[in-house]
């Protein structure tokens, strides 16, 4: 039996309710097919930009005030959140509230202003933003590997771009490329929790009638090209040296992802995986290592992350790479693939108890045209995984021209790497 509703507006606008009859809190959630691969080289980072502008005034609402207030006053939690392939709005309320919270980001979404003198204090906000994670090498290191991995196109660029591209941003160009994408088929609406269906399709339907019914523009496909292990590194000053080992996978619509999640959970899902226990336990050379997969349309990757002592970058960069030739060559115990599926998802269905992972549980694979499963058919999947499965999917993408490391600390040296990597 399935626990959620989707339909089509005749706009094209595509809707998912997820009700929760004894749910205390429900969550608005607005997705549009809008990210950094969307964007061209002269305006990357005005996906992220745009949704910040959202913020700053509507023909309802005029100024910033007037939407944080508003939302404030129901006790909302709200937010916003750029990606690549993706844009996202949203509010979380007590369930009484939900009539509120949807006008707000329907409204936000729908009717931005986009006032010349904002956009010009937005600037500086979203360059501040900028400048803050170039302090956060736990998360800049990220940005470090896709770039090692896809280079100058689309994929390889930051979400939030540069400094240099915001500045010269105009409002022709927030304008445009929000006409290009911001349509009525690349969106998706999603309310989770406690609500009145009937009411709140109401409210759909006269919310969004003024989404435009326009041309979708699409994203370039990604290039995928390597034929060598590659190093990339970024000297910083610091105390910790932050690195990214990984390898080349394959898209989210492939059928060894659920075998690949398996693995990730095994190497670094939880203190009891492999990589915790053999870096941290046994080495103690790192308070955070861990593992897992992001797949994304059209590419995607397998990376273990780790913050490491500057002294021992090179001894655990091989331990991490003797745990995943490991996965390689042989088979997981059936009582480990036992315990880590059960964490996996148990997890994942703790994490499913709130409205507002429920609404990005459905409207992310809606959002990408993928089939919904429900949580339990999920768990299914994750449950049907062999040891033989893994062991399949590690020897598929754990190769050497697939195998990159990009790392944030005090080393210059990427020769010393890229000698680890090629013993691999």
């Amino acid at each position: 039996m399935k626990d959620f509703k989707k339909y089509l507006l005749p706009n094209g606008l595509r809707v998912v309710l997820v009700p929760q009859p004894k749910a205390l809190t429900a969550t608005a959630l607005v997705l549009v097919e809008a990210g950094s691969k969307y964007e061209t080289k002269r305006i990357n980072g005005v996906s992220h930009f745009l949704e910040h502008l959202c913020f700053k005034g509507t023909k309802k609402r005029p100024n910033a005030l007037a939407i944080t207030s508003e939302l404030e006053s129901v006790g909302a939690v709200y937010n916003a959140f750029t990606g690549h392939e993706e844009t996202g709005y949203y509010a979380k309320v007590s369930r009484e509230k939900l009539a509120t919270a949807l006008d707000v980001v329907a409204d936000i979404y729908v009717n931005p202003v986009f006032d010349a003198k904002e956009i010009e204090k937005e600037k500086g906000v979203v360059i501040e933003e900028l400048n803050m994670y170039e302090d956060m090498p736990m998360r800049k290191v990220g940005d470090i590997f896709t770039e090692l991995l896809y280079g100058d196109q689309p994929a390889g660029w930051d979400i939030g771009g540069t400094k240099e591209v915001i500045r010269s941003l105009t409002r022709d160009d927030i304008v445009t490329y929000r006409s290009q994408h911001y349509v009525a088929r690349a969106t998706t609406v999603v309310v989770a929790g406690g609500f009145n269906e009937k009411q709140v399709r109401a409210d759909i339907a006269r919310l969004f009638a003024g989404i435009p019914v326009t041309k979708k523009f699409p994203k370039s496909k990604t290039a995928e090209k390597q034929s060598a292990p590659r190093v990339m590194l970024r000297q910083k000053a610091s105390d910790q040296s932050h690195i990214i080992i990984g390898f080349r996978a394959f898209d989210m619509f492939d059928k060894r992802r659920y075998a690949l999640e398996v693995l990730g959970d095994i190497l670094g899902g939880g203190m009891s995986s492999r990589l915790f226990q053999r870096v941290r336990e046994e080495m103690g050379a790192a308070y955070y290592v861990r593992a897992g997969a992001d797949l994304f349309t059209d590419h995607g990757f397998f990376a273990v992350s780790a913050g490491l002592d500057n002294a021992r970058v090179e001894e655990v960069a091989k331990a991490i790479l003797e745990e995943l030739k490991k996965m390689a060559e042989k088979p997981v115990t059936a009582e480990e693939l036992r315990r880590v599926k059960n964490h996996l998802t148990g997890t994942m269905m703790i994490g499913l108890e709130s409205s507002d992972e429920l609404a990005g549980y459905y409207g992310n694979q809606e959002l990408f045209h993928k089939a919904l499963h429900t949580p339990a058919e999920v768990e299914k999947k994750i449950k049907a995984v062999t040891a033989a499965d893994i062991r399949k999917v590690a020897r598929d993408i754990m190769k050497p021209e697939n195998l990159n490391l990009a790392m944030i600390g005090p080393s210059k040296d990427a020769k010393k790497f890229e000698r680890i990597l090629k013993s691999f």
